[in-house]
C-alpha cells in the first residue's frame, strides 16, 4: 500500500513540508509506504483545454504532471498540500491538479484523499474546501482528522510551535491508513461499487 504527498510549497522545507513529515512517521508506522513530491518551486502551465488527453491519454505538455499521474494510479492514497494565498491554494499546485484530474482517465474512485493546508493565520478553511473538491468529483473518499486539516506557522519551522496542527496531522495519517486498509479488505470481499452510464447534463438548453 502506498500514499503519495504532494507539496505544493515553494519552500521544499516550509511548514507544509512539516507537516507531510508528521504524516509520513505514522504511514510508516502503519506499515504503509509513502512518498513526497514537491512541486511548488516548478514552471507548470495550467490545462488551456485542448483536449488531446483524450487521445493520446496523458497530457500533451508532457512534465511533472504525467510523471506524477502514472504514481497515482499506482498509490492507494493522496494527500496534496498548500499554503495560503489569498485565502486560496498555491497556483502552482492548482494547475498540477487541474491536468492531473482531467487528463487521467483511470478510476479513481476509493483511492482516499486528503488536503493539508498552511497559513501564517487565515484563510485555512477556504483553501481547504478548494482542494477537497478535486477528491469528491472523483470517487474519492475524503480522509479526516480530529479538525480541518490545518497547520499554523509563518517563518519555515515556525509551524513546529503548533502542537494541536501536529497532533491533527499524526490522527489523519492514522486515519487515512485505516481507511485504505479498510478498502483494501472491501475490495477483496466485496469489489468495487456498481457503476451507472454516465448521464451529462447542461444548465441551458
Amino acid at each position: 500500500m502506498k500514499v503519495i504527498l504532494i507539496n505544493g510549497s515553494p519552500r521544499q522545507n516550509g511548514n507544509t513540508a512539516l507537516a507531510f513529515r508528521e504524516m509520513e512517521a505514522i504511514f510508516a508506522a502503519e506499515g504503509i509506504e509513502s512518498e513526497i513530491i514537491h512541486i511548488g518551486h516548478l514552471p507548470i502551465r495550467g490545462c488551456i483545454s485542448c483536449g488531446q488527453c483524450f487521445n493520446k491519454g496523458k497530457c500533451v505538455f508532457d512534465d511533472i504532471v504525467n510523471e506524477v499521474a502514472a504514481k497515482f494510479e499506482q498509490c492507494d492514497g493522496l494527500v496534496v498540500g498548500s499554503p495560503v494565498y489569498y485565502a486560496g491554494a498555491n497556483a502552482t499546485l492548482t494547475a498540477l491538479l487541474d491536468r492531473l484530474f482531467y487528463s487521467t482517465r483511470f478510476d479513481k474512485r476509493m483511492k482516499v484523499g486528503a488536503a493539508v493546508v498552511a497559513a501564517r493565520r487565515g484563510g485555512l478553511s477556504s483553501t481547504f474546501d478548494e482542494l477537497n473538491k478535486f477528491f469528491t468529483i472523483s470517487g474519492m473518499p475524503v480522509a479526516s482528522g480530529q479538525y480541518w486539516n490545518s497547520i499554523h506557522g509563518a517563518a519555515p519551522g515556525e509551524a513546529e510551535q503548533d502542537a494541536e496542527g501536529l497532533q491533527s496531522m499524526r490522527t489523519l495519517a492514522r486515519n487515512m491508513s485505516f481507511l485504505i486498509k479498510s478498502i483494501a479488505l472491501g475490495k477483496e470481499k466485496y469489489g468495487l461499487p456498481k457503476t451507472e452510464k454516465r448521464v451529462a447534463t447542461n444548465f441551458i438548453r
